[in-house]
């Protein structure tokens, strides 16, 4: 597990296609010339056409040029693709001085380029870009051609208004683009600790096919190897006078004996551990409890006994790992003891482990078992805070809630302290798998 939670799933770089790039510059240099030819033609304004078109043109140009000079289903560096969002930000720019700085309505398109940059760029470059549109909109508050309006009846707006546009401007690039890289970040945090979940949960199904194919092949085996032993046997008893025969029969007849014994071995350790193997509640703790009570914390184990029978359930690598993994951790954090009680009713199915340790920050409870999340000391830690991904409990969390369980984290009431994980599962589907493959006698 621990290999796992300390990998880091998250991508140092960014990388966005150039096709990406060209068909939102491909779009705007539509709506570009769409907007001068209604502006120009359809209501008749007077506008330096000629000037605006070159712009645009000078802009369809340049993606002529990158589509034939690269593939376009080839991935940007950051730093590229900043370059090229900078260029939109400077020829938007460039047609706002041409049509009236400001006082143009289409002058909020300074949010469309930061906006992409927050979603698929470094925040660095993000920050760049931003003041780059604050400082093109800046300057087209003083420096501009006069707004394309009617004659007769021209346009002043006053300094305060164009005042609070470029204010809107500003923190509207601010506060959108902040929005957009945060919910961008949390949902590539979500997708690579997903992609987590997705590797151990493939590891621990690769285990349990390699341990069937261990049990088919030693099956396959035995019946070779059985003959082997039988004819070099007899052959042994009918060849007394020929020592050295003799004494190479009877090789042969102890390392067939040796495969066999191997073959056993190998038969039932799997047959301990078979994918469709069904074990009761209290096997299934015990398993996950052995592997840690050799670590200078005491466990301790109770089962509140019921009038319904102990709940049984196929062995589920899920749900060995997601207990086996929260366990550990409680370990970790445990100063001297670590509780594991269980109760069962006709319903419900639930573990409960708790630990003596620091417990979780009041502030980390709701958002406990999220990826990349970890605040908690360990007992040994007072005075510096555990360093991790938060990625172990994430995994745990996910493949438990697959197999239908409800997971919940609190602190124990004071004056006890340390952590409590409860895991509860509907009766049903804790025995779903019992149920596919038969009673159990």
């Amino acid at each position: 597990m621990s290999d796992v939670a300390a990998s880091d799933f998250r991508h140092p770089h960014r990388y966005v296609r150039l096709d990406t790039i060209l068909r939102l510059r491909w779009l705007a240099a539509l709506g570009q010339l769409t907007a001068i030819f209604i502006v120009a033609h359809g209501l008749e304004f007077d506008l330096p056409v000629v000037a605006c078109v070159a712009v645009v043109g000078i802009s369809a140009l340049l993606n002529l040029a990158l589509q034939v000079a690269f593939n376009p289903m080839q991935r940007l560096e950051p730093v590229y693709a900043a370059a090229l969002l900078a260029l939109n930000i400077v020829e938007l720019a460039a047609l706002l001085f041409l049509t009236g700085g400001l006082q143009n309505p289409f002058s909020f398109l300074f949010l469309g380029p930061v906006l992409i940059s927050a979603t698929v760029l470094p925040i660095r470059m993000t920050v760049g870009l931003g003041l780059l549109a604050v400082a093109c909109s800046s300057v087209l508050v003083f420096f501009h051609l006069p707004l394309p309006w009617d004659s007769e009846d021209p346009l002043v707006l006053p300094p305060i208004y164009l005042f609070g546009v470029w204010l809107s401007i500003v923190l509207a690039i601010g506060v959108t683009s902040l929005y957009a890289f945060q919910a961008t970040e949390e949902a590539r945090k979500l997708s690579d600790a997903l992609a987590a979940t997705e590797l151990v949960l493939t590891r621990e199904q690769h285990l349990t096919q390699l341990d069937g194919l261990a049990a088919a092949a030693a099956h396959e085996l035995g019946t070779p190897l059985s003959t082997i032993f039988l004819i070099s046997r007899e052959l042994e008893k009918t060849v007394e006078d020929n020592d050295q025969l003799a004494s190479d029969l009877k090789t042969l007849r102890e390392q067939a004996q040796r495969c066999r014994d191997i073959l056993a071995k190998i038969t039932q350790l799997s047959s301990s551990g078979a994918p469709f193997d069904l074990m009761p509640l209290s096997t299934l703790i015990e398993e996950v409890v052995a592997p840690h009570r050799d670590f200078g914390v005491t466990i301790r184990v109770r089962l509140a006994v019921a009038a319904t029978r102990e709940p049984v359930g196929a062995r589920n690598p899920a749900i060995l790992y997601g207990v086996g993994n929260i366990l550990e951790n409680a370990v970790d954090f445990a100063r001297t003891t670590v509780e594991v009680n269980a109760w069962w009713n006709a319903d419900t199915v639930e573990i409960v482990i708790s630990d003596d340790g620091p417990g979780i920050a009041p502030d980390m409870l709701k958002r406990i078992g999220e990826p990349y999340l970890s605040r908690r000391r360990s007992a040994d830690e007072t005075h510096r805070e555990r360093a991790g991904l938060g990625l172990g409990v994430f995994i745990a969390r996910t493949l438990l809630e697959r197999t239908g369980a409800k997971v919940s984290f609190s602190n124990r009431t004071f004056p006890d302290h340390g952590a409590v994980v409860r895991i509860a599962w509907p009766r049903v589907r804790f025995e779903a798998e019992e149920n596919a493959a038969g009673p159990v006698d």
